[in-house]
């Protein structure tokens, strides 16, 4: 996937501009980049134009500038990318943090957002148990300068189903990936992106503005960090459809591709 790049507020962000038609604008989970959505870019982008923007830190985006200081902030920057690309409507696909920002863009500019997908995402507060394990991590991994084996075997193990049994090569990857990062990209991007995502407040009052009838709530039935009854509490206050996608845990997009890409030419309309 070819990476393109822009300038928002001071720092470079590269994203992922494939395809033609109207635009599908794919958020990625935190600690990944947009490799995540590769098996929905390929087939996504054979009748819609797909645009994948990586988050500060991640992939080839560079450190957070200064003013990324809340997820609102991310909204807005994500707004810059679509001005810049003259989209003035687009469908939005928010997996984890990317549901974050997106459910905050989609209420605060309704009139950009034509359908909404959040997945394995949360508009609550993070629950205080998890939220001092993650801060307890990310601090483990700036003081250290890198992610030990030790933290490694926690944290990868949060991003699939609990079986360990689905995509070896990708579980792989992503642990040599977390191993190379550097204690720049620790300290300068995840620390501080970390700290937005974990102590985000609640906002989950806000769904309520999103429109029932264009919005939908899936997760994978095996997601650990975002189970499906925070899935379905989401659902209840916007009023829309909920789904599970089958034998996959929060990055569903690499653990069942084929549901997934099923799902979203299906229910995305190929003209806003």
């Amino acid at each position: 996937m070819q990476k393109h790049f822009i300038e928002i507020d001071g720092a470079r962000m590269s994203y992922v501009d494939q395809g033609q038609g109207f635009p599908v604008l794919l958020g990625h989970s935190y600690l990944w980049s947009a490799e995540m959505w590769r098996p929905q870019v390929e087939t996504l982008s054979q009748h819609f134009r797909v645009i994948v923007p990586e988050l500060w830190g991640h992939g080839d985006s560079e450190a957070p500038p200064a003013t990324t200081q809340s997820m609102s902030d991310l909204a807005r920057q994500h707004l810059v990318l679509l001005d810049a690309l003259d989209i003035d409507r687009c469908h939005l696909v928010g997996l984890s943090v990317g549901g974050m920002w997106g459910a905050e863009l989609a209420a605060e500019h309704p009139q950009r957002i034509d359908r909404l997908v959040l997945m394995d995402t949360y508009l609550g507060a993070e629950p205080p148990a998890t939220r001092l394990k993650y801060f307890a991590l990310l601090d483990a991994a700036s003081t250290a300068g890198g992610f030990s084996d030790a933290l490694l075997d926690i944290i990868v193990p949060i991003f699939f189903h609990a079986g360990g049994q689905t995509v070896a090569q990708v579980r792989e990857q992503f642990r040599l990936d977390l191993k190379a990062c550097s204690a720049e990209t620790i300290r300068q991007s995840l620390y501080p992106l970390g700290q937005i995502i974990f102590g985000r407040p609640d906002r989950l009052a806000r769904l309520a503005e999103l429109a029932g009838q264009r919005t939908i709530v899936i997760c994978g039935d095996q997601d650990i960090p975002r189970p499906p009854e925070e899935s379905g509490e989401m659902s209840r206050i916007i009023g829309c459809l909920a789904a599970q996608v089958p034998n996959a845990g929060h990055i569903c997009s690499l653990e069942n591709p084929q549901v997934v890409n099923d799902f979203l030419l299906n229910w995305l309309p190929r003209k806003g």
